[in-house]
């Protein structure tokens, strides 16, 4: 299954800083078969689990987290970058790869006991879900599952989520 997404990631070397290999779904994006194929395999990850919420991580989270939520039937959660929601928010801080960065919901949008499905298009060194968890259990949520298109597996994020589920569709072993 992976091979056969793989081919419509492109890679752009130095962005958005020198030394890093960015993995750019948009080229996945463009094809209709490529999203529906997509689409079924992240449902699949996540079949049988009870869910009320998908929470989606900006930018590129929030396109396959929507269409996961349509499908599930369940209430979709914005995290976004600081200033970006209108109402009172929750922010937690975060390492990037290359720096550091905030990010926010609304406080009001995670109920006490909501199961919680995160999604993200890639894990690197997973600070961002990482942050994105603490918010949601801050709220008084539970975490059930992160799913990702994309996994850098060299850079050992999926080491920072002990006892959670977490499931990717690509493995990337390497920058190249």
């Amino acid at each position: 299954m992976s091979e056969d997404l793989k081919k419509y990631i492109r890679s752009i070397k130095d962005f958005p800083v020198k030394g890093i290999m960015f993995r750019d779904i948009t080229t996945l994006l463009k094809d209709p078969d490529a999203i529906n194929h997509t689409l079924k395999a992240l449902l699949s990850l996540s079949n049988g689990i009870k869910i009320d919420k998908v929470v989606g991580i900006e930018s590129r989270g929030f396109i396959f987290g929507s269409l996961l939520a349509q499908k599930l039937d369940v209430g979709f959660i914005l995290a976004r970058k600081p200033g970006k929601l209108p109402a009172e928010t929750e922010s937690e801080t975060y390492q990037l790869e290359y720096g550091e960065d905030k990010i926010e919901i609304h406080k009001d949008a995670i109920s006490k006991g909501d199961k919680v499905l995160i999604h993200d298009d890639l894990l690197a060194t997973g600070g961002t879900a990482e942050a994105v968890i603490k918010l949601i259990e801050k709220l008084g949520g539970e975490v059930v599952q992160l799913s990702f298109i994309i996994e850098l597996t060299f850079l050992n994020g999926r080491d920072k989520f002990k006892g959670y589920n977490v499931k990717s569709l690509i493995p990337y072993d390497s920058e190249n």
